[in-house]
C-alpha cells in the first residue's frame, strides 16, 4: 500500500514536491478505508490544512509545482467534482505559492473538461479570489485570458469581480472595453455587473457611458435595480440633461422602487441649473409626499440656489425663513449662496445681516463669501461696518490678502491713509503676508495725501521684504510727485527704473508727458517728447491728448492746434477725447461759436458726442451764467439718447450757485436724486457753500449730516465752506469745532480755514485764541501766508467789500 511510503514523504521537510500529492493520496486512502481489516494509524499531520504545505515554503513557480498542483487537483476531483478540498488547494497555490495565473488555469483543466460544471465552478471561483485579492488587477486578469483561450466562460459573478477589479487598478475605460469585449461573445451579462461597470464609469467621469449602457439593457432583456436606475439618474444629472434624469425618475417610480433621498436632490438640482424651478418644486413635492419628512438642509440649499440664480432673492429668502421655521440645521453652504445672491442683486444690507448669523450660530463662512461681503458694504461706502466685521473673524483664518488689499486699497483711493495704516498693522499681526498690491494701495495713499516721504520710505522697504518695485510702483509715485508739482522728481525716478532694468511702458511716458502739462509746463513737451521717442515710444493718441488737453488748459488754442495737425501727419487718428479737449478750449476761451462749429464736424465724420463733451458746453455756459444755453444742451444730450452723470448736475449746481439761485440749485439736485444719481463731495461741498453765503447755515449743516449718512468723504473744501458759513454767522465756537471733525476724518485743514478763524477771534477779541490757533497752524505744517501776518500784525480784521465777494477769507467778515 501506498500511505506508508506517503506518511514518510510528507514527513521529510527535504521532499517539498512530493507535498502536493500528500492530500491526493490520503483521500484515496479514505476511499478504500472500509476494505481494510483494521483502521490504518492516523497519519501524523491530518489535522493541518492544506495551505500548511505552502506556507512553509518559500515561493516557487516551476513546472514541478504546478505538476503536483495539477496531481493533486485530479485525485481529488477524481473522488468528487465538488470536493471541498479542491478550491482550498486551489486558493493555496494562488496566493501563497503565487503559482502564475496561466498555470493555476492549466492545472485545474488538466484535472477536470473545460466543459464541465467542476472546471467552470473551481475557475470561477479562482478568478472572484483573484480579483478580490490581487495587489494589482494583472493576475486576474491574465487568468481571465487563459481560461476563455481554453474555452471556458466563467460565471457572472467573477467577471463581476474582475470588472470591478480592472476599473480599479487600471481605468473605467478598460473596465468598460473588457465588458463590452464580454458582450461580443455572447457572455451572459446581467444587472450586478452592469451595476459595476456604470459605477465605474461614474466614477471615472465617463457619465455618457453609463447612459448608454443603461439604455442597453433594455435591449439585452436586463431588468434595472435599484442601484442601477439611481446611477443612470446621476450620471444624467452630471450631463446636465434635466429631461432624461426626469424621465428615469418615472421609471424608476413606475417600476416600483421607491428613490432615494439623494436620487431626488440630485433631479431637483439639474433642474434648478436649468432655470425649471416650477418642475423643481414639483420633484421636491414628490419627494417630501413619498418620504412623509420636511426638507432637509441639502434640498433646501438646492432650491434656494435655484431662485437666486433666476434673480428671485426674495423666494429664496422666504425659503430660507420657512427652513429655519422648520428646525432644518442650516450649514455655511446655504449661507455661502444666500449671500452670493444678495450680493449679485446689490442687497448688502442682507448680505451683511446673513453674514452675522452665521457668525453667531458659530459657522464660518468660505474666503469668497466673505470677500463678497467686504465688496458689497464698500460699494455702498459702509467701510467702517467692513472693518468692524473684519475685526470680528481677523482671527479665524477666514479674511485672506485680498480681503485685507480690497480694503486697504479702497480707503487709499478715498483718502483714508490712517485706517488704511491701521489695517495694515492688523494684517500683520493676523500673520497675513502682504503681496506687492498691498504695498502699492499704500503708496496709493501716501501719494494722494502728499506724504512722499512716508511713500518713499515704503518704496525703500520693499526689496527687503521680498518684492521687486515695477512700473506700477513707479508711475504711482510718479503720479504722487506731480501732483504736489515736484515734476522734476517725478522725471528723476524714470532714470532709476532704468538703472534697475525696469521696462518703461507707454503708460509711464503718458503719465509724464501728461504731468508736465499739469505743471504749466507745456512749452517743454516737444523736447521731451523726442526724447521718448528716441527710446523707442510711440506716441499714441492718449500722448497726443494730454499734450492737446495741457495747450487748452494753459490757453494756448494755437499751439494745441498745432499739436493736432502733427497728429493727423503722422497718421494717428484723433478721438472723441481729442475734440472735446478743443471744445472745453474754446468754450473756456468764449469762443463757442468754434466749439459749436466743431460739434458739427464731428457729427459729419460720423464721431458721436458722448458725455464728456456735452458736458463741456454746458461747463463753459455754466461758468459765463448762460444757463439757457446750457439748459438747451442739456436738451439735446437727452436727445441722443445720452443720460447725464453727476459731472453735469454739477456744472448747474455750480452754475446757478454762482448766480444765487439756490432755489434752481436745489432744484437740480432733488432731480438727480430722483433719476438715482448718486452725489459726490462736489455736489454736497457746492450746496454747503451755496446755502452758507446765502445765510442759511442750517440747511448747510443739514447736507452735511446728510453727506456723512450717504458715505461720501468731506475734503479741505467742504470744510472751508462750513467755517466760512459759521464765521459769517457769528458761531465761532462751532466753527472751532470743525477742526476736531477734520481730526477725526483725517482732513488737513488748508491756510483758508485757520485765517478765517483767526480773522473770526480777532473781530470778537479773542487775541489769545487767535494766537493759539496760529500755533497750531504751524505745528500742522502750514505756512501762514500774507493774510495771515496781516491779521496777527494789525490785530484788526479784514472786512469784506463788494470787490472781495469771491474771497472765502474776506467773505466770512461780512
Amino acid at each position: 500500500m501506498r500511505p506508508p511510503r506517503l506518511r514518510a514523504a510528507a514527513a521529510s521537510s527535504r521532499l517539498p514536491r512530493l507535498g502536493l500529492c500528500t492530500t491526493a493520496a490520503s483521500a484515496s486512502a479514505t476511499t478504500s478505508s472500509a476494505a481494510l481489516s483494521s483502521p490504518a494509524p492516523p497519519l501524523q499531520r491530518a489535522a493541518e490544512p492544506l495551505s500548511a504545505h505552502f506556507v512553509r515554503t518559500p515561493a516557487a513557480r516551476g513546472p514541478g509545482v504546478a505538476d503536483d498542483l495539477a496531481s493533486s487537483l485530479r485525485a481529488l476531483l477524481a473522488s468528487s467534482p465538488t470536493h471541498p478540498r479542491a478550491f482550498p488547494l486551489l486558493r493555496s497555490a494562488a496566493l501563497a505559492k503565487r503559482l502564475p495565473p496561466e498555470a493555476l488555469v492549466d492545472a485545474v483543466l488538466s484535472a477536470a473538461d473545460a466543459g464541465s460544471p467542476a472546471a467552470t465552478a473551481l475557475l470561477s471561483s479562482l478568478l472572484a479570489c483573484l480579483s478580490r485579492a490581487a495587489r494589482d488587477f494583472s493576475a486576474a486578469a491574465a487568468a481571465y485570458a487563459r481560461m476563455v483561450a481554453r474555452g471556458v466562460v466563467p460565471d457572472a459573478k467573477s467577471r463581476t469581480d474582475l470588472l470591478v477589479v480592472t476599473a480599479r487598478g487600471a481605468s473605467a475605460a478598460d473596465a468598460l472595453a473588457l465588458f463590452d469585449e464580454m458582450r461580443g461573445k455572447g457572455y451572459h451579462a446581467d444587472v450586478m455587473m452592469y451595476d459595476a461597470v456604470m459605477r465605474a464609469c461614474f466614477k471615472g467621469g465617463m457619465h455618457g457611458d453609463a447612459v448608454r449602457l443603461f439604455d442597453e439593457m433594455a435591449r439585452a432583456g436586463v431588468k434595472p435595480d435599484e442601484r442601477v436606475y439611481s446611477l443612470t439618474i446621476a450620471a444624467s444629472c452630471k450631463l446636465r440633461d434635466a429631461d432624461r434624469a426626469v424621465q428615469v425618475l418615472g421609471e424608476m417610480r413606475e417600476a416600483g422602487f421607491r428613490p432615494w433621498d439623494l436620487t431626488y436632490s440630485s433631479v431637483v438640482d439639474v433642474l434648478v441649473k436649468a432655470g425649471r424651478m416650477e418642475e423643481a418644486l414639483q420633484v421636491k413635492d414628490q419627494m417630501l409626499l413619498v418620504a412623509g419628512k420636511k426638507m432637509d438642509v441639502v434640498l433646501a440649499t438646492t432650491l434656494m440656489h435655484g431662485y437666486c440664480l433666476l434673480g428671485e432673492v426674495g423666494k429664496a429668502l422666504d425659503l430660507f425663513d420657512e427652513a429655519v421655521r422648520d428646525g432644518v440645521a442650516l450649514t455655511n453652504v446655504t449661507y455661502g449662496v444666500l449671500i452670493k445672491g444678495c450680493d449679485a442683486e446689490g442687497m448688502t444690507d442682507k448680505a451683511y445681516e446673513l453674514c452675522h448669523q452665521m457668525i453667531e450660530q458659530g459657522l464660518l463662512s468660505s474666503t469668497h463669501g466673505f470677500n463678497l461681503v467686504i465688496k458689497g458694504l464698500l460699494r455702498d461706502k459702509r467701510w467702517e461696518d467692513a472693518i468692524g466685521l473684519l475685526e470680528v473673524v481677523a482671527d479665524t483664518g477666514v479674511p485672506d490678502v485680498f480681503t485685507y488689499n480690497c480694503l486697504i486699497h479702497w480707503l487709499c483711493q478715498r483718502h483714508k491713509l490712517r485706517e488704511a495704516l491701521n489695517l495694515w498693522d492688523k494684517m500683520k499681526e493676523a500673520g497675513v503676508k502682504p503681496s506687492i498690491v498691498t504695498y502699492h494701495s499704500l503708496l496709493l495713499g501716501y501719494c494722494e495725501k502728499g506724504c512722499m516721504d512716508e511713500a518713499l520710505k515704503l518704496y525703500s522697504e520693499m526689496p527687503g521684504k521680498g518684492f521687486t518695485p515695477n512700473e506700477v510702483t513707479y508711475t504711482t509715485l510718479m503720479k504722487g510727485y506731480i501732483k504736489k508739482n515736484a515734476f522734476d522728481k517725478a522725471y528723476s525716478l524714470l532714470d532709476e527704473m532704468h538703472q534697475n532694468g525696469v521696462s518703461c511702458n507707454d503708460f509711464t511716458y503718458n503719465i509724464l508727458i501728461n504731468g508736465l502739462c499739469m505743471a504749466d509746463r507745456v512749452c517743454e513737451v516737444d523736447e521731451m517728447l523726442k526724447r521718448f521717442i528716441s527710446e523707442g515710444f510711440v506716441p499714441s493718441t492718449m500722448t497726443y491728448n494730454s499734450i492737446i488737453n495741457g495747450f487748452v488748459k494753459a490757453g494756448m488754442m494755437g499751439s494745441a492746434f498745432a499739436m493736432y495737425q502733427q497728429m493727423c501727419e503722422k497718421g494717428i487718428t484723433p478721438n472723441i477725447i481729442t475734440y472735446t479737449s478743443f471744445i472745453d478750449g474754446y468754450c473756456r476761451t468764449g469762443c463757442c461759436d468754434l466749439a459749436v462749429k466743431l460739434l458739427n464736424d464731428m457729427r459729419h465724420k460720423g464721431i458721436r458726442p458722448d458725455i464728456a463733451a456735452y458736458n463741456a458746453f454746458i461747463n463753459g455756459f455754466c461758468k459765463q451764467g448762460n444757463m439757457s444755453h446750457a439748459l438747451q444742451f442739456f436738451v439735446l444730450l437727452l436727445k441722443d439718447g445720452l443720460k447725464p452723470d453727476v459731472t453735469v448736475y454739477n456744472c448747474f449746481i455750480t452754475g446757478y450757485k454762482d448766480l444765487k439761485m439756490m432755489e434752481e440749485a436745489s432744484k437740480f439736485y432733488y432731480s438727480m436724486i430722483k433719476e438715482e444719481i448718486v452725489a459726490d463731495t462736489a455736489t454736497y461741498t457746492t450746496l454747503i457753500d451755496g446755502f452758507s453765503k446765502a445765510g442759511n447755515i442750517a440747511f448747510a449743516l443739514d447736507l452735511y449730516s446728510e453727506m456723512l449718512a450717504m458715505g461720501n468723504f468731506p475734503d479741505d473744501k467742504t470744510f472751508t465752506a462750513l467755517t466760512h458759513g459759521l464765521c459769517r454767522n457769528g458761531d465761532i465756537d462751532g466753527a472751532k469745532k470743525l477742526l476736531d471733525e477734520m481730526r477725526r476724518l483725517d482732513v488737513r485743514p488748508n491756510i483758508f480755514i485757520y485765517n478765517m478763524l483767526i480773522n473770526a477771534c480777532i473781530r470778537n477779541g479773542k487775541l489769545q485764541e487767535a494766537f493759539q490757533l496760529h500755533d497750531e497752524m504751524l505745528n500742522s505744517g502750514l505756512v501762514p501766508d500774507d493774510t495771515t501776518d496781516d491779521l496777527l500784525v494789525s490785530l484788526k480784521p479784514v472786512e469784506a467789500s463788494r470787490a472781495d465777494s469771491g474771497n472765502p477769507i474776506l467773505n466770512s467778515a461780512s
